[in-house]
């Protein structure tokens, strides 16, 4: 086990790097004057030159990005000129490691953006996947068990409307009515633990949460019913039973067991792409959270906060990747064979 882990994540730190130069080549080689974006309107040409050397774009590509990953490995000091810092040190800033950059236009690091902003897309992230990986496996288990019956296609047809709805639909629908129109619901306003506890932390996720489940749940249901049949005509299922076991020792210890297996790479697949952040939800409900945050940068023109975000989404997803084929030699130890 720990020789199969070791090999994984060797070979996610190499997805790492050529992941990182990939992205940093591809916004950095574009033709567009990244210097004259950081230093904002009405920039002369003095301040422009001085933005460039500030911020290492006077520099060749791989030379900045030679100097972004040892950022990542152990801190970076702004300006990056020495003869810029020596001048004008009231204005240096040190990024600790793992540094993503420094924005100059929002006039702070990279790292400061998105840790205001992580926690936000983290939470949403985390109790959205809660709700629908038990949502989602309650009722396709209870929709494989019942098969062909008035439930198992109630389930199914109501989980094929929901998984039809775009998420801004959901979440205007939830915001309108539910919050707005009929007051079951105060406005979510996103509270950290630190200030208003866990419960006001969870109350204020809850309505966001629900509008990324939904979509998910409706595609766990159809998707663990598929598994759980599939499951359930196997030889060695008819084996369990005819020992006498009951229905739901089956269904716990062997059917659910070989259902979890593809199960699992959905969900944490899903789950990066939610940690990369989940922009409409969060616009819908006024969330500063990672989605919102590369919008706002797109906008901008802010490079180095883009890039940043860009790399820590897909690290999510490669870390993700990561964890989801140890869960699989735990789920399935034959994996670790492969």
């Amino acid at each position: 086990m720990f020789a199969f882990l070791v090999r994984r994540v060797f070979a996610g730190v190499v997805m790492v790097i050529v992941m990182s130069l990939v992205t940093f080549v591809l916004f950095f080689a574009s033709p567009v004057d990244i210097a004259a974006y950081a230093c904002g309107k009405n920039c002369s040409p003095a301040i422009k030159e001085q933005t460039r050397k500030a911020l290492g774009y006077d520099d060749p590509t791989l030379v900045q990005w030679k100097d972004f990953m040892g950022g990542i490995v152990k801190g970076r000091v702004y300006p990056n000129d020495p003869e810029l810092r020596e001048a004008a040190p009231q204005l240096v800033t040190k990024c600790e490691a793992p540094c993503f950059g420094y924005s100059q236009l929002n006039l702070k690091t990279v790292n400061e953006e998105i840790s205001e902003a992580l926690p936000v897309t983290a939470s949403l992230a985390v109790f959205a996947l809660i709700l629908w990986l038990i949502g989602g496996v309650a009722l396709g288990s209870i929709a494989a068990l019942t098969k062909g019956s008035f439930l198992d296609r109630g389930l199914v047809g109501i989980s094929l409307v929901f998984y039809a709805f775009p998420t801004f639909f959901i979440g205007l629908l939830l915001l309108k009515f539910v919050s707005i129109k009929w007051g079951l619901w105060d406005t979510p306003v996103y509270t950290p633990i630190a200030e208003g506890g866990v419960g006001k932390w969870l109350y204020n996720l809850f309505l966001p949460s629900l509008t990324l489940a939904v979509v998910f749940m409706a595609a766990y249901v159809r998707m663990t019913r598929a598994f759980v049949l599939e499951a359930m005509s196997e030889d060695y299922i008819r084996t369990a039973h005819s020992k006498g076991l009951s229905r739901g020792r089956v269904l716990r210890k062997h059917t659910l067991r070989a259902a979890l297996t593809p199960l699992v790479t959905m969900a944490g697949l899903d789950f990066a792409g939610l940690m990369g952040g989940a922009i409409i939800t969060e616009f819908v409900f006024n969330f500063n959270g990672l989605g919102k945050l590369v919008v706002e940068a797109n906008r901008t023109y802010d490079l180095p906060t883009i890039i940043g975000v860009v790399i820590l989404a897909a690290s999510f997803v490669i870390i993700m990747n990561i964890i989801v084929d140890v869960l699989y030699a735990v789920i399935d130890p034959r994996v670790r064979l492969g």
